[in-house]
C-alpha cells in the first residue's frame, strides 16, 4: 500500500478519504449515505451530531472511525449525574508539595465520543463549547488548548425522551453536521446476520489499523480550502440557506454561519468524490445535515407533526439549481 505522504495535496487527501471509507465499510454494513456525510465532517475538520434509534451503530461507526486514524481516543458516557469538570478536567492538590496539578479530563483527545449527549444537563454540555468552537478549554481561569485534529462525534437517541436534556442551540450549532442513521436496508441487514452467523464479531473492529496520522489528517483539511468554488455557486449557496427563512413552516431559519457551514462540509464532499472544484450537488447533498440543527419549526407546523427534513427537502427543491 502506497503510503499517504506528510504534506497533503488534493490526490492524497482523497487517497486518505478512500482508506478511511474502506475501514468503515468493514466495521459497517449499510449505511453509505451516512459513512460519507461523517468523513466530509472529518476532512472539513467538523463536528458531527449522530441521531438515531438503538442498534444502528452510531458507537460502533465512531469507535471504528477512532481505530482509523493514528490518534489518542477518549469515550465519555453522559449520565444526569456528570459534572463539567468530568468533561475538561480540574486542578487536583498535591498534599506532598501544597500545589496544584491540572489533572486532563477526556476532552484532551484527537477523537472524542461523547455518547448520549442529550442525557446530561445543559450546564454539562456546555462544557463542550469552548473545546468544539475554539479547540481550547478554560480551568480556573487557565487556557489549554486542544490538538489540532480534535474531532467530536456525538450520539442521542430520538426515541427515548424520558430522562433527555434538549441541546440548547448554541451547542447544537457547534456541530457541522447532524446525521439521521436510520435502520439498515434488508441486504445489509442479512448480511449483518450472516457475518455473525460466520463467527465474524463486527463490533470488535479486529483487524482495523490505523491508515493515516492526526498531522496527515490535519494537512488533509488544509487542503480541502483550495477546492476551487466559482462564484454562482456562492449565490446558490446563499439562497438555499436564505429560503429556510421566508417558508411559513419555519420560524427561525439558517444564518450566514449555516452558510459557511455547507460551504466547507461541500468542499470536503467535492474531494471524496475525486474533484478539485465544488458542485451544485456536493452542497444539495449536504444542505440538510448542514441546516436540520440550525432552524426550528413554526409552532403551527410542529402541532401539525410536519417533519423538519421533508420541509428542508421541499424548500430545497425550491431553489434554481445553477447550470
Amino acid at each position: 500500500m502506497t503510503a499517504i505522504p506528510a504534506s497533503v495535496d488534493l490526490p492524497a487527501a482523497a487517497e486518505l478519504a478512500r482508506r478511511l471509507r474502506e475501514g468503515l465499510d468493514r466495521a459497517v454494513l449499510g449505511q453509505g449515505a451516512v459513512k460519507e456525510a461523517l468523513l466530509a465532517a472529518l476532512l472539513a475538520g467538523g463536528h458531527v451530531l449522530l441521531e438515531g434509534p438503538p442498534g444502528t451503530a452510531k458507537t460502533l461507526l465512531a469507535l471504528a472511525l477512532s481505530r482509523l486514524i493514528g490518534g489518542s481516543f477518549r469515550r465519555i458516557q453522559f449520565t444526569p449525574d456528570l459534572m463539567p469538570v468530568d468533561v475538561v478536567g480540574t486542578n487536583v492538590l498535591d498534599p506532598r508539595s501544597a500545589t496544584f496539578s491540572f489533572m486532563p479530563g477526556p476532552v484532551f483527545a484527537d477523537v472524542l465520543l461523547a455518547d448520549e449527549i442529550n442525557r446530561t444537563p445543559p450546564r454539562t454540555q456546555a462544557a463542550l463549547l469552548e473545546a468544539m468552537q475554539e479547540r481550547a478549554v478554560t480551568v480556573d481561569g487557565v487556557r489549554r488548548s486542544l490538538g489540532e485534529g480534535f474531532f467530536v462525534v456525538a450520539t442521542q437517541n430520538p426515541v427515548e425522551h424520558e430522562g433527555t436534556y434538549p441541546l440548547p442551540e448554541a451547542q447544537k450549532d457547534r456541530f457541522l453536521l447532524k446525521l439521521a442513521m436510520a435502520f439498515p436496508e434488508r441486504a445489509d441487514e442479512v448480511a449483518l446476520y450472516a457475518a455473525y452467523a460466520a463467527g465474524r464479531e463486527l463490533h470488535r473492529l479486529e483487524g482495523l489499523e490505523p491508515v493515516c496520522s492526526v498531522e496527515q489528517l490535519v494537512a488533509a483539511r488544509r487542503a480541502v480550502a483550495s477546492v476551487r468554488v466559482e462564484e454562482r455557486l456562492l449565490g446558490y449557496l446563499r439562497d438555499v440557506v436564505a429560503a429556510t427563512r421566508d417558508d411559513r413552516a419555519i420560524q427561525l431559519g439558517a444564518g450566514p454561519r449555516a452558510g459557511l457551514a455547507l460551504l466547507t462540509a461541500g468542499r470536503a464532499l467535492a474531494v471524496l468524490r475525486g474533484r478539485d472544484f465544488l458542485l451544485p450537488d456536493d452542497l444539495k447533498e449536504l444542505a440538510a445535515p448542514a441546516l436540520v440543527h440550525r432552524v426550528t419549526l413554526a409552532p403551527e407546523a410542529e402541532m401539525e407533526g410536519i417533519d423538519l427534513a421533508a420541509v428542508l427537502t421541499r424548500i430545497f427543491a425550491g431553489v434554481e439549481v445553477p447550470r
